[in-house]
């Protein structure tokens, strides 16, 4: 059987690996000139760095099998990681249960409460039964009105800017069920997964690994659109540097967003467009600083203050050290914003000039000489917002269209995006296709962390 798969990112190599481990043929097209998507990389002190943060918690039992399938699991390294808040002019850690009874803006009972609500979260099974709820609806009545005003409010306003009130609590809820769970049977000190070469690197031999097998991927290859015939994808017409040429295919995936589906396949019936376009999309924005010196001593520093222009502040250099970077200090400043915010519209050095003098609230001592480089990276299809019942409006996998498959974040359910997830979705689908073809599946893929997850994408 011979696939065709449209984008090279987790979920489109995903695809691609699982199609010929079982013996058939795929092919990758891959618009960018390079792999890996969201994971991608560039190059900062001598090492691959992502252009957006990436680490693995424990429950990420897919990306672990896959590094190790294609022989990097001993580069796979589980390190401390250190969370904090900035709250009220000052850094405060949030990493263990005694940083949060030291969190004073909180009264004590208040502080208790908070932790409490966390571990029953965390220990929640049903999210189902969250479904009919939001976020902001829920958390006051749960974790009470000035934790919520304190901490969740500030940071689901950052996140989602103004759809926050939007979110559902089943969402959230994924948040915490899986984030805690890195932490232990106790909450106590976080460990998260890293790839030493980069998850560039993983994705890179993924690529190499489908070659070597027979398979085939193209970079700076973008696909126009998917040839359909009496309701049956057929092929694709791609455009590469040589030209514009017509492939034939038995199926096709697509792991492209949901707004750009429907411009590929314009013959899609009502029904299915209205989930695909249900969906709203927020940018991520990233600005990367090479520092001179730290910023801070905090890895995920959480921003629950909305004056501040950025909702993160990631110093990769605070979990992988810097002496892997030739000694530099790494800074992500995260964003995730609606596409005609002014924020997003606005190019590298004039969102530089806006966060400086914020930076000084978080270090006093910052001063921009401390800055060697900077880099600006920006995904328009970063995070989808997830809404209210919506296992019951998900963008199936099998599309109307027969042969023709959807692995993209907004299929991700309860879960949130993430590399682990896109690879399980990668390999679900390719799977699901290979049993629809009446062909032989082997084995089972790795136990999946919420093992009630949603089924309703799997069905047309």
């Amino acid at each position: 059987m011979r696939v065709g798969i449209i984008g090279g990112g987790a979920a489109g190599l995903a695809s691609a690996y699982e199609l010929v481990r079982h013996g058939h043929g795929a092919v990758v097209y891959e618009r960018a000139t390079f792999l890996g998507g969201q994971a991608s990389t560039f190059t900062v002190g001598g090492a691959r760095l992502e252009r957006g943060y990436h680490h693995l918690f424990t429950s990420d039992v897919d990306m672990v099998w896959l590094i190790r399938e294609v022989g990097l699991g001993q580069r796979l390294a589980w390190l401390p990681s250190k969370v904090g808040l900035f709250y009220g002019g000052r850094i405060w850690d949030f990493t263990t249960p005694t940083h949060l009874l030291r969190f004073t803006p909180l009264t004590l009972p208040q502080r208790l409460r908070l932790g409490l609500a966390t571990l029953y979260l965390q220990r929640y099974r049903n999210w189902r039964a969250l479904e009919s709820s939001t976020a902001s609806q829920r958390l006051p009545r749960l974790v009470g009105q000035r934790p919520y005003e304190t901490v969740w409010e500030p940071l689901l306003r950052g996140k989602f800017g103004r759809h926050y009130q939007e979110v559902g609590m089943a969402w959230f809820w994924g948040k915490i069920a899986l984030r805690f769970a890195s932490r232990g049977r106790w909450m106590t000190r976080e460990r998260l997964g890293y790839p030493m070469g980069s998850f560039g690197e993983v994705f890179d031999i993924v690529g190499e690994r489908i070659r070597k097998r027979g398979g085939q991927v193209h970079l700076a290859t973008a696909v126009r659109r998917v040839l359909v015939e009496e309701g049956r994808a057929v092929g694709l017409e791609v455009e590469s540097p040589d030209g514009v040429r017509q492939e034939a295919f038995d199926a096709v995936i697509a792991t492209v967003p949901s707004f750009i589906f429907p411009r590929l396949v314009p013959a899609l019936p009502p029904s299915y467009l209205e989930r695909l376009t249900g969906v709203t999309y927020l940018s991520a924005v990233l600005l990367v600083l090479v520092l001179r010196r730290p910023l801070s001593p905090i890895y995920w520093l959480n921003i629950a203050d909305r004056s501040i222009p950025f909702v993160a502040v990631i110093e990769h250099t605070n979990y992988i050290p810097p002496e892997h970077y030739g000694g530099k200090h790494i800074v992500y400043l995260s964003n995730y914003l609606d596409r005609e915010d002014p924020l997003a519209r606005m190019g590298h050095h004039a969102l530089l000039e806006v966060y400086l003098p914020h930076l000084r609230r978080i270090n006093p001592a910052f001063d921009p000489s401390w800055i060697e480089e900077s880099y600006y990276h920006r995904e328009d299809a970063a995070q989808p917002v997830i809404g209210t019942g919506y296992s019951r409006r998900i963008p199936h996998h099998r599309t109307p269209i027969k042969g023709l498959y959807l692995a993209n974040t907004t299929q991700i359910y309860p879960e949130d995006r993430g590399t682990n997830y896109s690879v399980r979705l990668g390999r679900k689908v390719a799977r699901m296709l290979l049993k629809d073809y009446g062909l032989p599946v082997e084995g089972s893929l790795p136990r999946p962390a919420i093992p009630d997850g949603i089924t309703s994408a799997e069905t047309w």
